[in-house]
């Protein structure tokens, strides 16, 4: 088997199953073998009972103090029973039809039980559990699982299967680093890195397989980097771009007062455009800082000086609320701007008209979505090309659009934020703006960490928000109910959110794995309050601004990064309201709380990030994949920065000699 071949070589995959891999974008046998595990199940050591007072999920070591009774409730036959602890403590336990499990489980038998706990207080239960001899689960213990990002129809079991099938088959992956780089850097040779990180014995066969493919993905991007800026370096500044008074003039008559921060970007960037060469410069700004409105000046340098820029958004709810707010400002201040919007869901007619517009330069901004680098996007005079919290930092982009003419200069907009020490590895000598200011009129976000029992408080805060005529988003880290893995997930807790609002309040949800038509449709909907409460996973982290919405509630928020949280928060707090994050512990663990308590004492991300660093570290590997960090497979700014520093360092020796 060959690494280029079709899935469909592999057996017991059919025309039907390839078309949900297909769905994963995993086509070939080289994309499914680099479809990575997102984590790996970790066994965790049994607690007892009290213990999961403030817990969700637990694995307790038990004794069956009941015989088992089977009732059924709507053609659902419901096992029950009671089981006690060493301790003596009791706790009830449910199956769904499972009724062989009557015959089973005797009084007096010793087991660990793995699985949700619902309910508070006495009626707490313990539901739909795994069974486990003590024997078994200590086998499970020393071992790591590994759990793939899923769709509807395939399971975890069936994409280790597929691989596994890959591998018996002998294939042979060609090595993608030098000889040089695998031995100086202690690196194992790429195919058992693949391999190892599939199916790991041990952790420690773990961390070398991922370590390698980390070392790789910031060696690629590096060197990508660093070709980029030789090239920009030796390419003379081919727009006639000047100063312009029109620009302060429109700055002075802002109704705010530009932050240090804002000014000192905004002077970097014109000087970059008036300078003898190409632009290529990062702007990284904390959740909030006002990056928009010194995009918005420079792209208004430009069109003063007759020449298009184009700002590409990652969604199309955040194009289209750019375009309007730039259209506000410049029939507000009586701009000579042209400003047009491109995305995908516009009219076949809509499009042809920007096209044409564009083209015979009848639009001086153009804002839109990657629709911005279709091939039928013909530009006239194209100066500069701004990127709107684009992880790839827009190397892709800036190729693709480079091609549609002279090349154009390059803004970067980020709002992760990364520690000066790494940023600087992370981006060589590129240029870097850092906005650390935040406008004096924006309020800080309250924040507070709480546990599962706060639950019924927080659902009850968002109802008088609500009321109050505000919005508020849900965060749950999975799309669906997982009897193996813990965790809240948007679909049924939507559910249980307009139960508990009795269809007073519009309730929705949202995840990754919905077209994005429909994804564009609800964002649409909850940015003009038609939805009231939006249940999300983490899709929602960048490109969507609804200056209504005052309270994010993060479930299970150990789960996630630090600089992920801050992220996440940063979706409140938007407007002219008092806005509130309510972070919920489900782990019940001391070091979760203390990595929380961070977030609860600070609203500046780059401190947050400075301190995510310190605390990340390679047990972080085993969780809920962390923030997608630069979109790398593996790699982790944070929790990887050790490895960056050597891939800098081997990328600096052997950049040369890379074959790509």
């Amino acid at each position: 088997m060959q690494a280029e071949d079709s899935i469909l070589k592999i057996k017991g995959i059919g025309e039907k199953t390839a078309l949900l891999y297909q769905k994963l974008g995993i086509h070939t046998v080289g994309e499914l073998l680099r479809y990575y595990p997102r984590s790996y199940e970790r066994f965790e050591e049994p607690v007892t009972i009290r213990e999961t007072a403030s817990m969700d999920f637990a694995a307790i070591r038990v004794v069956i103090v009941s015989v088992p009774s089977v009732h059924s409730v709507k053609r659902l036959q419901i096992v029950s029973t009671a089981v006690a602890d060493e301790e003596g403590s009791k706790i009830r336990v449910t199956w769904y039809q499972m009724p062989f499990l009557r015959s089973t489980l005797k009084p007096g038998a010793r087991y660990v039980f793995r699985g949700k706990i619902k309910g508070t207080g006495k009626s707490r239960v313990l539901e739909q559990p795994q069974i486990f001899t003590h024997g078994a689960y200590e086998k499970k213990q020393i071992s790591l699982q590994p759990v793939y990002g899923l769709t509807a129809g395939l399971t975890s079991q069936a994409i280790s299967k597929a691989v596994g099938l890959v591998f018996e088959s002998g294939i042979q992956l060609e090595e993608t680093l030098p000889d040089e780089v695998l031995r100086d850097y202690r690196l194992m040779e790429l195919g058992q890195a693949v391999r190892l990180m599939h199916f790991p014995e041990n952790e420690q066969e773990f961390r070398q397989a991922r370590r390698r493919i980390a070392f790789e993905e910031f060696y690629r991007f590096l060197i990508a980097v660093s070709q980029m800026k030789a090239k920009l370096e030796q390419e003379k500044n081919h727009f006639a771009i000047t100063e312009r008074l029109e620009v302060r003039n429109l700055i002075e008559r802002l109704p705010y007062r530009l932050t240090g921060a804002q000014m000192r970007t905004y002077r970097e960037i014109s000087d970059d455009l008036t300078g003898h060469h190409m632009m290529y410069r990062m702007v990284q700004g904390d959740v909030g800082s006002g990056k928009t409105i010194v995009a918005f000046l420079a792209m208004y340098q430009a069109a003063l000086c007759h020449y298009q820029s184009a700002l590409m958004a990652p969604t199309e709810v955040l194009a289209s609320q750019h375009y309007k707010n730039f259209v506000k400002m410049a029939e507000e201040y009586q701009l000579p701007l042209r400003i047009v919007l491109l995305t995908g869901s516009m009219t076949a007619a809509q499009k042809k008209e920007a096209y044409r517009q564009i083209r015979e330069h009848e639009a001086d901004l153009i804002i839109g979505t990657h629709a911005l680098i279709q091939e039928k996007v013909q530009y006239n005079d194209l100066a500069l090309v701004i990127t709107d919290e684009q992880h790839r930092f827009g190397v892709r982009q800036r190729d693709k659009l480079s091609e549609k003419g002279h090349t154009p200069h390059v803004l970067v907009m980020s709002a992760t934020p990364i520690p000066r020490s790494l940023a600087i590895i992370l981006y060589g000598d590129l240029d870097i703006s850092v906005m650390d200011e935040l406008p004096a009129a924006r309020l800080p976000i309250k924040n507070c960490v709480v546990d599962i029992n706060y639950r019924p408080n927080a659902w009850k805060f968002i109802r008088g928000q609500v009321e109050a005529g505000r919005q508020a988003y849900v965060i749950c880290p999975m799309v669906e109910e997982s009897e193996q893995v813990s965790g809240e997930d948007v679909v049924s807790y939507c559910r249980k959110l307009r139960e508990a609002f009795s269809g007073e309040i519009c309730v929705e949800f949202l995840h990754g794995k919905m077209p994005d038509r429909t994804k564009e449709e609800l964002m649409g909907r909850f940015a003009s309050n038609e939805i009231q409460v939006l249940v999300s996973t983490t899709v929602i982290e960048v490109g969507i601004d609804v200056p209504n919405a005052t309270v994010i509630v993060i479930e299970n928020a150990e789960k996630f990064g630090l600089a992920q949280l801050h992220q996440l928060r940063g979706r409140v707090g938007r407007g002219q309201w008092q806005s509130y994050c309510i972070m919920i512990d489900t782990s019940g663990k001391e070091e979760a709380r203390k990595r929380l308590d961070i977030l609860n004492h600070s609203n500046d991300g780059f401190h947050i990030a400075s301190e995510d660093l310190k605390l990340r570290g390679p047990g972080d590997f085993f969780g809920v994949r962390q923030s997608g960090d630069m979109t790398f497979s593996v790699a982790d700014v944070y929790a990887d920065a050790a490895v960056l520093k050597e891939a800098a360092e081997a990328a600096k020796r052997f950049g040369a000699a890379y074959v790509n």
